[in-house]
């Protein structure tokens, strides 16, 4: 059976959404970029109009068997850092990039444009957004190395206040003659701008990390 100009159609909708959402990825860097993006969205595109075709009695089986496959690919682009964890955003673009080559798929093109220019605005819109909320309330962690005293790390904890910062979490480890302290604070970027600058001329500090 020959597919019929609608399903080619519907393929060359799906690439081109795929590389819209793909070349935003690219453009940051991100590991799952232009490429991958439009594999995704021409996949998924694909099998939603082969089961239509082929007739699968139960098409909830159909979108769960694409969501399981995406599901070892978004694995691949989460990763963690210490305290952070990085990937998430584009592990679910790449969610919101398969639903939507299924709906291109389906047939639904004006609600499959309509979700690509949402995914847009999220992507590319949102992020100024999200900046200024990271300018005044970003978390950092902070590890610090220094020689043992009792009264050490006691002096840390207030001078994290008096720089405004606020102690989400905070673990010590002693080896030998030395005490390690690892801190979560949260505070505006200035005020990480000033404790650095104040940590980096510390004398009594043997390691810094943050």
């Amino acid at each position: 059976m020959y597919a019929d100009y609608a399903d080619l159609i519907h393929l060359l909708v799906a690439l081109a959404i795929g590389a819209v959402i793909g070349a935003e990825r690219e453009y940051r860097s991100k590991s799952a970029g232009l490429r991958t993006m439009i594999m995704v969205s021409l996949s998924s595109c694909l099998f939603t109009i082969l089961s239509l075709k082929i007739g699968v009695e139960n098409p909830d089986r159909l979108a769960a068997n694409i969501l399981t496959g995406l599901g070892f690919l978004d694995a691949g682009v989460i990763f963690k850092d210490e305290n952070r964890i990085s990937g998430i955003t584009t592990a679910t673009t790449i969610w919101m990039t398969a639903a939507i080559g299924m709906a291109v798929g389906a047939g639904y093109l004006i609600l499959s444009l309509f979700a690509t220019l949402i995914v847009l605005i999220v992507l590319i819109l949102l992020i100024y957004v999200q900046e200024r909320i990271e300018h005044r309330h970003q978390a950092r962690t902070y590890r610090i190395v220094c020689p043992y005293r009792q009264e050490t790390l006691d002096k840390y904890e207030e001078l994290f206040k008096e720089y405004g910062m606020q102690v989400i979490r905070n673990t010590q480890r002693k080896t030998e003659h030395r005490i390690t302290g690892r801190w979560v604070l949260i505070g505006t970027a200035d005020n990480h701008r000033h404790l650095t600058e104040y940590l980096l001329d510390d004398p009594s500090i043997i390691e810094l990390s943050f």
